[in-house]
């Protein structure tokens, strides 16, 4: 497929009007921090948007995928609280189970790193888009979030030069997590590349594997995406994550590095035989890759997650060379970490910018700049024909302030997840957003 020149097109997750610190994400040390205490969906929300539009300014590619409907209340009804009204439901809820609602109230889909696994046209053998949206089979909050993704994601790709999948069957044999440990390697993004999936556990009965907390990707699923989107095998390579790295907190290959064209920037305990790793992208790509090691004694692991530093975005930015480095803006707070990063950007090597964002309202919740987007490469021609509005102008950009400003509560504390106003409030909001975004009926409360 050629039309026009290829983009990588960062779609960025709005933060969802049920924003909270519900401590849900067993393995996720920021989330479990958190847990408990009161947040601002409104903050929430704008931060992402600043983000998003700085970028845009820049002269990036940036989108936007709307949040889903919560508390979810066909999950409820799922798990035997009967209601006549949603309302009762929920009240039901509340009262036999607060750790389902709360679980059915997350706002999780923010994180859109783990939406979906997309192949761009130039590696598939019948020059198309695949998606594949994640099952998040390992969290039950998340598994709530595959049906509406899979349609959102087909309301914004529409054209037949996209062809989407069905999730993986949801056995924990094919845990999938998506674009959080999935990783391109190109020389450009229109040319064919090498697609780098990162798995936590092979299922293998002899493997090393973690002891504290669990490893959400495994070898048969990554396989299994690779096969369905067409991909050729010599140009597909999987690597473990290091077991350590899991137990300390990385529950994705994101939180512990990030790659871009022709850069892998990681930590040194990332991977479980990293020269391995290393031979083989060199060997896919036909060419030597640039790769950036942050040293443990430099940045221990705790540090690392603790900042997230490699939950950060690796960007080409228009009519400047070297690679900009986007992180959150506790990597100025850690020692370790901010010490590293001026280091770097006075260094040889391609990064040459670092720019700090405060996503504090997400951070808490355990997700940093790569968390709340999606990679997408697309034409020109893709891109000018999609129906949807969602790529980010300056129109779009305050009409999504207004939105917020408009529909989002300033504060939510635990004990309001069982206020039933919340849901109506949530289904208003995001009745106009789907308006707004030209997607159409993609939620439950829409179809029914």
């Amino acid at each position: 497929m050629s039309s026009g020149s290829a983009w990588e097109v960062n779609f960025d997750g709005i933060v969802g009007l049920t924003h909270n610190y519900a401590g849900l994400s067993f393995g996720n040390v920021a989330s479990a921090d958190h847990g408990g205490e009161t947040s601002s969906p409104k903050q929430a929300a704008l931060q992402g948007l600043e983000k998003a539009w700085a970028l845009s300014e820049m002269g990036l590619r940036q989108a936007v995928l709307p949040p889903q409907e919560r508390p979810h209340v066909p999950s409820l009804r799922r798990l035997g609280f009967a209601g006549s009204r949603d309302a009762v439901v929920i009240a039901n809820a509340a009262q036999q189970a607060p750790h389902l609602l709360a679980a059915a109230s997350s706002a999780s889909c923010m994180w859109v790193a783990n939406a979906a696994t997309i192949s761009p046209f130039a590696d598939t053998d019948d020059g198309k888009t695949h998606i594949t949206p994640a099952n998040l089979c390992s969290m039950f909050h998340r598994s709530i979030e595959p049906p509406t993704t899979g349609r959102v994601l087909r309301a914004i790709f529409a054209d037949d030069s996209f062809v989407h999948h069905q999730p993986l069957p949801a056995g924990t044999q094919f845990s999938d997590e998506g674009a959080a440990n999935h990783t391109r390697f190109c020389a450009d993004y229109g040319s064919a590349g090498v697609e780098f999936f990162v798995y936590g556990d092979d299922l293998n009965r002899d493997s090393v594997r973690p002891s504290k907390f669990p490893a959400r990707q495994t070898l048969p699923a990554c396989e299994a995406i690779a096969r369905n989107h067409g991909l050729d095998s010599a140009r597909v390579v999987y690597a473990q994550q290091n077991p350590q790295a899991i137990d300390a907190g990385v529950f994705h290959n994101d939180v512990i590095a990030v790659g871009n064209r022709s850069l892998l920037f990681h930590h040194e305990l990332a991977f479980l035989d990293t020269a391995k790793v290393r031979a083989e992208l060199n060997s896919a790509l036909g060419a030597e890759l640039e790769y950036i090691e942050v040293p443990a004694a430099s940045v221990s692991l705790q540090d690392a997650v603790r900042s997230y530093l490699f939950n950060s975005q690796l960007l080409q930015v228009p009519g400047q060379g070297g690679t900009a480095l986007v992180v959150p803006g506790e990597c100025e707070e850690v020692g370790s970490v901010h010490r590293y990063l001026q280091e770097l950007e006075a260094g040889d090597n391609s990064i040459h910018k670092v720019h700090y964002f405060n996503l504090r309202q997400s951070m808490n919740n355990g997700g940093g700049p790569a968390c709340l987007r999606l990679r997408v490469v697309m034409t020109d021609r893709q891109i000018t024909e999609s129906r949807a509005r969602v790529f980010l102008d300056e129109a779009l950009y305050q009409d999504l302030r207004h939105w917020v400003e408009k529909h989002y509560r300033d504060a939510i504390a635990p004990a309001d997840l069982v206020d039933p106003n919340l849901l109506v409030e949530c289904r208003t909001a995001l009745d106009e957003l789907s308006q707004l975004l030209n997607i159409g009926s993609v939620y439950d409360f829409q179809l029914n």
